[in-house]
């Protein structure tokens, strides 16, 4: 199984305030569709609790420390290998667990990731969640497409994808 983090970040890693996306790209909301439709997505609680309900066509599984937190529609672990052993048994024919965040999920997971699926928004933002610092020399660079603003979409941004260098 391959495990990818998906984010969307400003050039500063702000990933977001206040338990929300500091930016509005509905072209990065499609993508991020685009990408994650029938995989297990693995989200932390707060993320769940940002978006309000499960994301539809999709195994949403929930990270939590709060022994006590139910949710309908959504498989709720406790731990990060119970979130992959979860995410192994919902499965489709791409073999592959989408992790989504926070902050914390993205950092606990940085080390076992294979690919990260980056939406660069160009733009410095406050914020009070940062995507982990990652070593660059321990990723590839094999996807990249810049896109202008535009009516709908405010900023610049780029859609990157990046491997794992096999060690």
């Amino acid at each position: 199984m391959r495990v990818s983090l998906i984010a969307a970040m400003a050039r500063n890693q702000v990933i977001g305030r206040n338990n929300q996306l500091p930016w509005r790209l509905p072209a990065d909301l499609k993508h991020f569709k685009q990408l994650t439709m029938g995989k297990p997505l693995i989200m932390g609680r707060k993320t769940y609790e940002s978006i309000g309900k499960p994301l539809p066509g999709r195994t949403n599984i929930v990270v939590t420390r709060d022994e006590g937190f139910a949710a309908e529609g959504v498989i709720v672990v406790h731990s990060l290998n119970a979130a992959l052993a979860e995410a192994e048994k919902h499965l489709d024919e791409s073999e592959e667990a989408m992790v989504m965040g926070g902050a914390n999920i993205y950092y606990q997971y940085l080390p076992r990731a294979d690919r990260m699926y980056l939406t660069l928004v160009e733009v410095e933002v406050a914020g009070d969640a940062h995507f982990p610092v990652y070593v660059p020399d321990e990723w590839e660079l094999t996807e990249a497409t810049r896109h202008d603003p535009d009516d709908r979409n405010p900023y610049a941004y780029q859609f990157l994808v990046f491997d794992r260098i096999p060690a």
